[in-house]
Formats: C-alpha cells, structure tokens, sequence
C-alpha cells in the first residue's frame, strides 16, 4: 500500500512505538515479571497502539490511478461524498462541494489541466466539514486556468472540526495535469469547485466520487 509523503513519518514512528510496547509485553510475559492484571493491561496496550498505527495507516494510503484523458472533462478532487451543486458566487457557475470523512482518501488530484494562476490561504473557523457553516473555515483557494481556456476553475481545500492543516504542493505560476495529486488535508474535511459559467455540473449531491476518476463537470 503506497502512503502519502506527509504520513509516511507518522505511520512510521506508531508502528516504531506499537513494535516496542509488543516486546515490552513479552519480555513481561517470557520472564512473568507481572501480575496476571498487569499483563493483561499490557495487552491492551499493545492491542491500542497496533489499531491506532493502523488507523494511521489507512488514512495516509494513496493509491495511484491513472490520469484521466477526457480534455472536457473536469474531474472529482478528492474522495467522498457530494454535499451540494449550487450558485454560491454572482456571476459565476455552479459550486460543487464534496465531504471527505476520516475514512476516504484524503490527498487532493487536480480537477483539470492548467497553470496555477494564484494561491490564496483564508483564515476562518472550523466548524464541521460537512456543515453549512463550513463555507467560512479556514481553507486555501488555488485558481487554475484550464488549458485552451479563459475562464478559471477555483478549487478549494478547506478545514474542518478535526482537519486543521492544509498542505498544498502546487505554487503559483506551475502546470499540471488533471488527476495529479496536488496536496493533502489531515483528517477529515471538504473540498470545494467553483465552475466557470461554461462548465455544467454532472453530479448531484449524494453522490460518491473519486478524485482524478469521478467527473464532476463538463465544458459546455
């Protein structure tokens, strides 16, 4: 199972810490220097940092997936369910909003193919992602210019009630391909598309997507 660069560390260091609590509890149980209780409470603790490494785990994987070919397309930027497609901003297309729980996959993958025009981090709260109120969390805003085209597809990663660090790998002025992995959010969040007039939103909300796989949109 691939892992994500930024998890890498931490999942190391908790199997690291797991491994060593295990010897500790046999060194206790080959010599039965403790107490029937006692070990048993080892035990459990050995059992608690194996399941929480494998939570870690889980929640860093990031599988690789093809880079979708489909220039009017635009695509799902991250893993879990659509909460809504609605007119957020005057003047602009549909918004398209996607809730990711702690148990999807939670590195970001380009929408389209274009240059990052800007990068724009906005402080705010951290209300639950997958609450309306989440629309004002902290969260960053990339603003690509899709290739072939004028108008821009924003794209947002945004905090939530345990998510509270966002990293993103692109940096102003850099090109990439639609399905490319772009940053990640650390537990739990939302992920927003803010569609240009010419694009038409493809999903509706309960839907469940994929980033890079599931598309979202197309230009009209």
């Amino acid at each position: 199972m691939k892992i994500a660069q930024p998890g890498q560390k931490p999942v190391m260091l908790a199997f690291t810490a797991a491994i060593a609590i295990l010897v500790v509890f046999l060194t206790l149980v080959s010599i039965g220097g403790a107490a029937d209780g006692a070990t048993g409470l080892a035990g459990f603790f050995v059992f608690l940092a194996f399941a929480a490494a494998g939570l870690l785990l889980y929640f860093y994987r990031d599988p690789d997936r093809p880079l979708p070919e489909d220039p009017y397309k635009i695509y799902a930027p991250g893993d879990g369910r659509v909460l809504s497609v609605e007119q957020e901003r005057e003047g602009g297309g549909k918004t398209v909003r996607i809730f990711l729980s702690v148990f999807d996959v939670h590195v970001q993958r380009l929408p389209c193919s274009g240059r990052v025009k800007t990068i724009d981090y906005h402080k705010g709260a951290f209300k639950a992602a997958m609450a309306a109120a989440a629309r004002e969390n902290e969260r960053l805003a990339m603003t690509l210019v899709p290739e072939g085209r004028s108008e821009p597809v924003v794209v947002e990663q945004i905090a939530g009630l345990l998510a509270r660090r966002i990293e993103c790998w692109m940096r102003e002025g850099s090109s990439g391909q639609a399905g490319e992995r772009y940053g990640i959010i650390h537990f739990g969040s939302q992920v927003a598309v803010h569609l240009p007039v010419s694009a038409s939103p493809l999903v509706i909300p309960g839907l469940r997507v994929s980033a890079g796989v599931t598309p979202i949109a197309q230009w009209r």
